[in-house]
């Protein structure tokens, strides 16, 4: 049976490259959305085996006009707004954008929208709050416009290649540069990391299984299932890298509206056929040996 023809946002991004690479490895047709700017390095070896276009330079409606064939839309992009972006401009990215994807899709007859979330609460940040405001968009869609629409609700993922301003990234940075100090909350948190190969297969589950849903609007959570505290996790890589940085737990306070546990329900997930192969040991030693060897 022919593959179907995807398009994925965010495309040059951690998530987006990786699912992009697991894509084409099953046979998948993937049409992906970039800006010009993206750097390509995350897929350059899959270049040739794909089809891009800029968002600067396109009309959304015309992408699925010369691309009738689009079956699936999975959407990856997001502004975290880390880097000092505006309201505006946070809105834009992670509402504005998916929204026109997503209304451009359903007048176009494409059924399937995967939409990717977060699991913090929506007034948390301008971030969360936006992808808020996604989520409401695509539920509605769903409910009037008849396009299935799927919502992944991620945890914490981590793995090599990440951006280094996350916050595991920066820690596997700093241990590995040996830092002198490494300024830390007590650590008290409770989060639940997921290694990046378990987060694709998630969503290549989710696209094989589509047809069997029964519902327009279909929500599922993403994460190992299993909550550590932040303090372990900066104590394990601290111990696989060998670092002699010296970890200042309590030297920040904890922000405002801190999440203090984190847990993803993975039942509906594990009833698809997924299952978690990648405890935290084995996906760190995974990213260590990967990025840093």
């Amino acid at each position: 049976m022919k593959k179907q023809t995807i398009l994925l946002t965010g495309i040059t991004g951690f998530l987006g490259s990786n699912l992009a690479f697991k894509l084409v490895e099953c046979g998948y047709n993937v049409i992906g959305i970039k800006r010009k700017t993206s750097q390509l390095t995350r897929i350059e070896n899959i270049l040739k085996l794909i089809s891009l276009y800029n968002i600067e330079d396109v009309n959304f409606t015309n992408i699925f006009k010369d691309n009738p064939e689009i079956s699936t839309v999975i959407h990856t992009a997001t502004t975290y707004g880390r880097n000092n972006e505006s309201p505006i401009e946070i809105f834009e990215s992670n509402t504005s954008f998916p929204l026109m994807i997503l209304d451009a899709a359903s007048n176009a007859g494409v059924r399937k929208f995967i939409n990717t979330d977060t699991i913090l609460d929506k007034y948390l940040n301008l971030y969360s709050l936006s992808k808020n405001h996604l989520f409401e968009w695509g539920k509605f869609y769903s409910m009037n416009n008849k396009i299935a629409f799927v919502n992944m609700k991620l945890e914490h993922f981590y793995g090599p290649n990440d951006e280094e301003i996350k916050f595991t990234s920066n820690i596997i940075k700093n241990c590995i540069l040996n830092t002198p100090e490494i300024n830390l909350t007590p650590g008290l948190q409770l989060r639940d990391f997921i290694y990046i190969d378990d987060v694709v297969d998630a969503y290549l589950i989710v696209i094989e299984k589509l047809h069997d849903f029964q519902y327009w609007f279909t929500e599922f959570e993403v994460g190992s299932g299993i909550p550590i505290s932040i303090k372990y996790f900066v104590d394990t890589v601290h111990k696989y890298t060998n670092s002699k940085s010296k970890l200042k737990y309590g030297a920040i306070p904890y922000r405002e509206g801190e999440v203090m546990y984190s847990k993803a329900n993975i039942t509906e997930l594990c009833k698809l056929g997924w299952n978690v192969k990648f405890d935290l040991e084995s996906g760190l030693k995974k990213t260590l040996k990967i990025n840093y060897k």
